[in-house]
């Protein structure tokens, strides 16, 4: 797929600086030059700049009065024009504010902490995505799924001991057993199911009303890509998948997947669905399809913009899914 990389997340080519994470004299020397910058977190939420669809993801200097919040050591996420950055988390932080809306589906509030200007503000990653430069994306992206890793991660699975951060933030290392642990990234197939005409849409209970995406599933250990299309296609929907092809990949920190986007050659179309999987499934022509990505079709909510649901979906449309 020819423009595979233009899927949200990926595609800025960020140097990942991965030779500096153990070198102690490089960081201490980067956390004391003034071009570096950070990136700040507030419980996954990154922190942006400007309003609107001019907003671009906030990079402070390392002497912010905001940093003072940050309760861990930040984590090395790469170099961007030659300056390094970080990423701090002050998850810690309090804000006076209603926070109800923490961790729904969507997520539309935003908390301003006092130290920043007032067009600063913290906001929902899956929100803001579609607005955000691939480069602003990708940092965020990141910043997200590595602080989310080490949330959950603080003991070490072999035997239960606090494990110690090491390696810039990219490692975490046991000193009661030895043990080594890194970043969990979660494999997960979604697949672009067509027979003829059609696509095979699914939904989850608790989405939003008509709201109806690609199936997806998680890899299971000793399965190649290809069987787990089939396998979940099968599993959720009942409904049989011969060939099958790879297009393209996004990281999804929501918390730490990896999504491999494929398209699966549907054999049979009657469905059958598993409601322990899914509520619901259905064949969706083109037409239909276009109707419901301008908003025209009542009861049919394609994926969210700046998922690889919707971005195979308007690929095929478009005929570019070679």
């Amino acid at each position: 797929m020819r423009n595979a990389e233009t899927v949200t997340f990926g595609g800025s080519g960020l140097d990942r600086a991965a030779e500096m994470r153990g070198d102690v004299p490089a960081l201490a020397a980067a956390l004391e030059d003034p071009a570096t910058r950070t990136i700040v977190l507030w419980r996954g939420k990154p922190l942006l700049s400007g309003h609107g669809a001019e907003r671009v993801l906030a990079r402070l200097p390392l002497d912010h009065p905001v940093l003072r919040d940050a309760r861990t050591a930040p984590v090395l996420l790469g170099r961007e024009d030659g300056a390094v950055r970080f990423a701090h988390d002050i998850s810690g932080w309090e804000p006076d504010a209603d926070l109800s809306d923490i961790g729904a589906f969507i997520d539309r509030s935003e908390q301003r902490h006092p130290t920043l200007s007032g067009d600063h503000a913290f906001a929902e990653l899956r929100t803001v995505m579609t607005v955000l430069e691939p480069r602003d994306a990708a940092l965020a992206a990141t910043a997200k799924a590595i602080i989310g890793w080490h949330e959950t991660h603080g003991f070490c699975a072999r035997c239960g001991a606090v494990s110690d951060v090491t390696q810039a933030g990219w490692q975490r290392v046991c000193q009661a057993c030895g043990g080594s642990h890194f970043p969990r990234t979660d494999p997960v197939v979604i697949m672009l199911v067509t027979h003829g005409n059609k696509v095979l849409l699914g939904r989850s209970p608790g989405w939003p009303e008509g709201m109806y995406s690609c199936l997806a599933g998680f890899v299971e250990p000793g399965e190649t890509i290809e069987a787990a299309v089939r396998r979940e296609v099968w599993e959720e929907a009942g409904v049989r998948v011969g060939e099958v092809r790879y297009l393209s990949s996004q990281p999804w920190p929501f918390p730490a997947s990896l999504m491999f986007g494929c398209q699966g050659i549907a054999l049979t179309d009657e469905i059958t669905i598993d409601p322990t999987e899914i509520e619901d499934a259905l064949w969706v022509s083109r037409e239909e399809v276009m109707d419901a990505l301008a908003g025209l079709r009542d009861g049919l909510l394609p994926a969210r913009k700046g998922a690889i649901a919707h971005f195979l979906l308007r690929n095929w449309l478009a005929d570019t899914l070679d």
